[in-house]
């Protein structure tokens, strides 16, 4: 019988632990026998090819998706939504419709009990983080391609999450807009302890920021960290191509997506 609980975590503080968990749409499933359990403080990044199943794990875990079977244990602070924050691939607002970059971060506060002050301090906390202080009367539609997906992230991160979930957030963007949009989160994890997932098609983008890892093919996912998880053989499998890799300490801060070897 298919359980999502929340529960006590376990030692070393983990956010979420996923065991053996299936995931489907009406009787076929799109991933099953996952174990995966992610510790405050990682960066993962979820790997793989259209339709592998890394946005249904997201729609499990922001509790839109029931499993078919196994569990998924949420650390107790995140029972209700409060402390997550989510960022969607589209924006999915309507163009034609004038709106503030404040009124806009503003809907990331939805259902929270804060006072007015608190959510003029978590507005002004978020768009500091994004580096958009000052923009607060500009109308969304008005700015760049980049500066309205870090509004989108700003509204995420006015909830102070301390999980931040992120669908494909640098889809469509230049690669100064998605160094800046990643290097901003990067920044919150490794000096605020943001707990990140973040769904990619881009090998290079993981190699860099993520701790760790995991590659969905063929109806499975191979999770670790990911020094371990992105090996030359693996790529090959899940992408039938190579990836060059430069690894300094714990985490890589080099990479490129065209064919060749993981050193």
């Amino acid at each position: 019988m298919s359980t999502l609980e929340s529960g006590t975590p376990m030692p070393a503080d983990p956010v979420i632990r996923i065991h053996g968990l299936r995931l489907g749409y009406g009787s076929r499933p799109v991933i099953e026998a996952v174990d995966l359990r992610i510790i405050a403080g990682e960066f993962w990044f979820l790997l793989g090819q259209n339709g592998t199943g890394k946005s249904t794990l997201l729609s499990a875990l922001l509790g839109l998706l029931r499993p078919q079977a196994g569990t998924i244990i949420r650390h107790p602070e995140f029972a209700s939504r409060e402390r997550i924050g989510f960022v969607p691939q589209r924006c999915g607002m309507n163009p034609n419709l004038p709106t503030t970059v404040r009124e806009f971060v503003r809907l990331g506060l939805a259902g929270l009990r804060i006072d007015r002050k608190g959510r003029a301090d978590r507005m002004a906390w978020a768009l500091e983080k994004v580096g958009l202080q000052g923009h607060e009367t500009e109308n969304y539609w008005s700015l760049s391609g980049g500066q309205r997906q870090r509004v989108v992230v700003a509204r995420a991160l006015a909830r102070r999450p301390s999980l931040l979930i992120m669908d494909e957030p640098t889809a469509g963007l230049d690669p100064a807009a998605e160094t800046t949009l990643l290097g901003d989160i990067a920044g919150l994890n490794r000096h605020e302890g943001l707990t990140v997932i973040c769904v990619s098609h881009d090998l290079a983008t993981a190699a860099r920021y993520a701790s760790n890892v995991a590659l969905f093919h063929g109806g499975h996912v191979q999770a670790g960290p990911a020094r371990e998880v992105l090996t030359a053989e693996n790529i090959a499998r899940v992408y039938g191509v190579g990836l060059d890799v430069h690894w300094r300490n714990d985490r890589p801060t080099a990479a490129d997506d065209r064919p060749g070897t993981l050193s």
